[in-house]
């Protein structure tokens, strides 16, 4: 057992700085490191380094929730930002209601239903827990 303790120390050392996100620069290390494990990886699977650039992911992303935690947002903020994003007017959502509909869940005035969450759900490909 000293033997494989000894290896995992000796090759711990050599990986670590590359799964360390303590600070700014060493996320900003670990952005570039992913964008070049990307570059080279891609979404290859098979690929001797995927695992390498999930796990740096893996890392990333705790290192951002931690850092960086998402306000709570209510499904009319969510509605809001989705049609930003896409450049959708409020006429542009037929399948929520008239426009004065979606100006209403847009104001806090009215909330949107179930039905109007799994139609936007489906069409911006997002879960509907996101809307509630």
């Amino acid at each position: 057992m000293i033997v494989l303790t000894e290896d995992l120390q000796q090759h711990w050392a050599a990986i670590s700085p590359l799964l360390t996100i303590r600070n700014e620069d060493e996320y900003d290390r670990a952005i570039e490191r992913l964008n070049l494990l990307l570059d080279e990886v891609g979404t290859d699977e098979e690929h001797p380094l995927y695992e390498l650039l999930d796990t740096l992911a893996t890392m990333i992303h705790v290192y951002e929730d931690h850092r960086y935690p998402m306000p709570p947002a209510s499904g009319a903020e969510v509605l809001q930002y989705l049609m930003e994003e896409h450049g959708l007017s409020q006429s542009a959502l037929p399948e929520v209601g008239s426009q004065g509909v979606v100006s209403e869940i847009l104001h806090g005035k009215r909330e949107l239903n179930v039905r109007q969450i799994r139609v936007l759900s489906e069409r911006f490909g997002v879960s509907p827990a996101l809307f509630f």
